[in-house]
């Protein structure tokens, strides 16, 4: 039996994409665009956290591509500190399509450290989501990140995943609308402080964030 190694399933995978895009865009008719969310209702207030804007210049979000977003840094009582970042695309067809923390990041500076899955239960305890885990580094600034792609009904950490079901739904559903979500917080309290708090903030955003970004 032929063998493919891990590098080889990863190029293939992202050339059947790649064809998928070009033909995509070559037999596709006007996309169904779906009502924007409106991302300012997102909660300034979460449980013991409170959250103050940080917007970003008009030349950062034409790079970006995006339809709408929030930007906020939340910090707690306690002292915590959580940076939150949405950003939403209507459609993903022209070009303007979700950019990777895994690319963003490092090219501003970031070093990357490790990165893993964590799986959380959310929405009472009656649902579980899988996010990326990401440990990032500039001089002795370290910090833990949590990301996710959401839209069409689907949470998925996976950038391949996510392509992947970008290119079915583009298909099946006409539509290509989705969603990053990336929560950025101090390691100064170590790791494990880190991680429970994202955690417990994910769990905090996530039943907003599921009603605001569309699904159906």
């Amino acid at each position: 039996m032929l063998k493919v190694s891990g590098s080889a399933r990863l190029w293939i995978t992202a050339g059947l994409l790649l064809t998928a895009f070009a033909l995509l865009h070559r037999v596709s008719h006007a996309e169904s665009i779906v009502p924007a969310p409106y991302l300012h209702e997102f909660p300034y207030a979460l449980g013991d956290w409170t959250g103050r804007d940080q917007p970003f210049s008009p030349q950062i979000e034409r790079v970006l591509g995006i339809t709408d977003y929030t930007n906020r840094a939340y910090s707690s009582r306690q002292g915590g500190l959580v940076q939150v970042y949405v950003g939403y695309y209507a459609s993903q067809r022209t070009g303007e399509t979700v950019h990777s923390p895994k690319n963003c990041l490092p090219g501003s500076g970031w070093d990357p450290i490790r990165s893993g899955y964590v799986t959380i239960p959310v929405l009472g305890g009656n649902r579980q989501i899988t996010v990326n885990e990401y440990v990032i580094e500039q001089g002795r600034d370290k910090r833990l990140v949590f990301y996710w792609y959401q839209g069409r009904g689907r949470v998925l950490a996976s950038e391949y995943a996510a392509k992947f079901w970008m290119v079915a739904d583009a298909i099946s559903r006409n539509r290509t609308d989705g969603a990053l979500v990336r929560l950025i917080t101090p390691t100064s309290d170590g790791e494990e402080n880190a991680r429970k708090r994202l955690e417990t903030f994910t769990q905090l955003i996530f039943p907003h964030l599921d009603r605001l970004i569309p699904k159906d």
